[in-house]
């Protein structure tokens, strides 16, 4: 009776191995692209599932359908760069205008900040949270639901930056896009310097950012391509397919959504196993 009992947990013990999931590596392949409906696209965001693409060349923001055809737009802007939203209220930098414009259904309204901008090229929300690439005075302005703070200045050290494009709070950092330094910078939410990424990578103007839960993805505008890492910084693959001067991307249901400003495409990825592929 010892035996078989010993037996039946043995058994039951192989057949639990088996039934866990062995970790497949993945990489990301092109799905699907989509030309724009003469769209220059800049940045880009979501709002209740649907997506909104700043279009700087034309003074305004576009929402599409999952074909590609404009449904909305919102006019009368100046040079719109990287944007971002958060439930359904849009925060739009406008170049032109040295101002935060945002969007929603009470109107449009100018976001108060605690300095003066200077072509402020790309903002972020998280929660109460608000971040902003402030271009010509190299810094990052940063609002932490209670003050602003003002960090970095121009220079090649760590913590400075020259023309930082675009910046994205996470839970624990803030990340910037410092273009002509061709690199990424973390900080924490006081503005202290933690890491860098993507400087032995000879990128040529590093202009958009986006930080998943895993990896951080820059566009590597004038090489054509975009930059996958870890958030340790280890780079892990470098997207080619159908690429042209890519601006900006995102993560929606798991695709990866990449906007090319040259040939006004919108490029999708999704992951596969790499044994998959031929």
């Amino acid at each position: 009776m010892m035996r078989k009992s010993i037996f039946i947990i043995v058994v039951l013990i192989l057949a639990s191995a088996c039934k866990e999931k062995v970790a497949v590596p993945k990489e990301w392949v092109l799905s699907k692209t989509i030309q724009l409906d003469e769209v220059n696209p800049i940045g880009l965001t979501q709002v209740n599932g649907s997506i909104w693409l700043s279009d700087g060349d034309h003074n305004r923001l576009v929402k599409i359908d999952k074909e590609g055809k404009i449904t909305e737009t919102i006019d009368s802007l100046d040079r719109p760069m990287h944007i971002d939203a958060i439930k359904e209220t849009i925060f739009i930098p406008e170049y032109g205008k040295d101002a935060i414009e945002t969007v929603d259904k009470k109107g449009r309204f100018i976001m108060k900040v605690s300095d003066s901008l200077d072509a402020p090229a790309g903002v972020s929300v998280y929660e109460n949270e608000r971040a902003i690439a402030d271009f010509y005075n190299n810094r990052i302005l940063y609002f932490d639901g209670a003050n602003w703070i003002s960090f970095g200045k121009e220079g090649k050290a760590q913590g400075e930056f020259y023309y930082p494009t675009d910046v994205q709070i996470t839970k624990d950092k803030i990340w910037v896009a410092d273009a002509y330094n061709n690199r990424v910078q973390a900080f924490d939410k006081k503005g202290t310097f933690l890491q860098m990424m993507g400087q032995d990578q000879r990128m040529n103007a590093a202009t958009g950012i986006f930080v998943s839960e895993d990896e951080v993805f820059v566009t590597d505008f004038e090489n054509n391509r975009v930059l996958v890492f870890d958030k340790t910084g280890v780079l892990l693959q470098v997207l080619k397919d159908q690429i042209e001067k890519p601006t900006d991307m995102m993560i929606k249901d798991d695709t990866l959504y990449v906007i090319n400003y040259r040939n006004g495409k919108l490029n999708l990825f999704d992951k596969q196993p790499i044994f998959a592929k031929k």
